[in-house]
């Protein structure tokens, strides 16, 4: 399957181009459009990218594959990533971690049968004086409970 760019974003990588000395130095910026066009960082998106940043695959890869914010496979519009590492671990992370699992019936790295949401158990979030935590795509929620997790979850079940 290919993957372009859409003419909005192509003309977004030009002005992001402007902001960095080099074409290489705009690789995050540019892989997040990828990313939020596709829904995941494909091969495809990767290939491309690195031809418009004229780099190697390479050198794209191994950006996707060391941050935890470029998802590899596809995820449901809600991904929800709840920390289980140690400062949210001894304040509950993997209660709140078990609640998300038991409510949305899934697995680690797992997608609703309707695309709404997926799940993924992650490290460090740099949130630990608010532990536990979860963030809901890019917003962070912080000072779960069991409780509270329920409720954003059936909030976002009944915007979608």
């Amino acid at each position: 399957m290919e993957f372009r760019f859409s003419q909005d974003n192509l003309d977004k990588i030009k002005d992001i181009l402007k902001k960095y000395p080099t074409k290489k130095a705009a690789i995050m910026p540019v892989l997040y459009l990828g990313q939020d066009q596709n829904g995941w960082i494909s091969k495809e998106v990767m290939t491309t990218v690195a031809s418009e940043l004229e780099i190697t695959e390479e050198e794209v890869f191994g950006v996707v594959t060391f941050y935890t914010m470029f998802y590899k496979k596809p995820v449901g519009k809600n991904h929800l990533q709840v920390c289980t590492n140690v400062s949210c671990m001894l304040r509950g992370g993997y209660d709140i971690y078990n609640q998300v699992k038991e409510n949305l019936g899934l697995e680690n790295w797992g997608v609703t049968e309707d695309s709404k949401f997926s799940l993924e158990e992650v490290e460090c979030m740099g949130s630990c004086g608010t532990a536990p935590m979860m963030a809901v795509n890019e917003d962070y929620i912080e000072n779960l409970t069991k409780e509270k997790v329920n409720e954003i979850i059936e909030s976002l079940k009944s915007k979608n």
